[in-house]
């Protein structure tokens, strides 16, 4: 026989790698959940950022909208008062007094409120879809985080432990039998 020390400690050898190779699975289980939990830190952090970027750019759209609706009511109000004016000199002038003048201010002061009116319920409706939309986009960041937050698979040492004893007893019988192998 040309290697007879080699074959005393092949069993010895086999099993160290038995349980070594367990012991490496265990180290690159462990790394690979950490990682996927930091990537999971990330995608959630970068999620949120999103979301409150997009309610945000909801929240801004709605006080544009709110501002441009003040702006119209005020226009209008001017322009309901100069046409007020207007009706009054145009009556005075023409030497017309009376319920048929009132009458009409009574009409030009209807026709206003009417528009004011419908302006703000339609102010009104939009602020309900906006909240609606925020609602929404809530529900949909909520999803995509619940899609990015899955369980991460994490080792167990029992499991690793139990691995290493398996391997490295398997590495001994197998190293036990190369050298009956070699002996013979």
């Amino acid at each position: 026989m040309c290697f007879p020390a080699i074959a005393a400690a092949l069993p010895a050898i086999s099993a160290g790698l038995g349980v070594g190779s367990s012991i490496l699975g265990y180290a690159g289980q462990r790394q690979q959940a950490k990682a996927q939990a930091a990537y999971q830190a990330q995608s959630a952090a970068a999620e949120r950022q999103r979301a409150l970027q997009e309610q945000s750019s909801i929240r801004m759209r709605q006080a544009q909208e709110q501002e441009a609706t003040a702006r119209e009511l005020e226009q209008v109000s001017r322009k309901s008062q100069e046409a007020l004016a207007r009706a009054r000199v145009s009556a005075g002038e023409a030497g017309v007094a009376g319920a048929s003048v009132q009458a009409l201010m009574d009409d030009y002061t209807r026709q206003e409120a009417g528009y004011r009116a419908a302006t703000l319920r339609q102010q009104e409706l939009t602020g309900v879809g906006t909240q609606l939309g925020l609602e929404q986009a809530g529900l949909a960041s909520q999803q995509r985080l619940i899609g990015i937050q899955q369980p991460i698979s994490k080792p167990s040492f029992l499991t690793a432990g139990l691995g290493a004893i398996s391997g490295g007893l398997s590495g001994y019988r197998t190293g036990l039998d190369i050298k009956s192998r070699m002996e013979s």
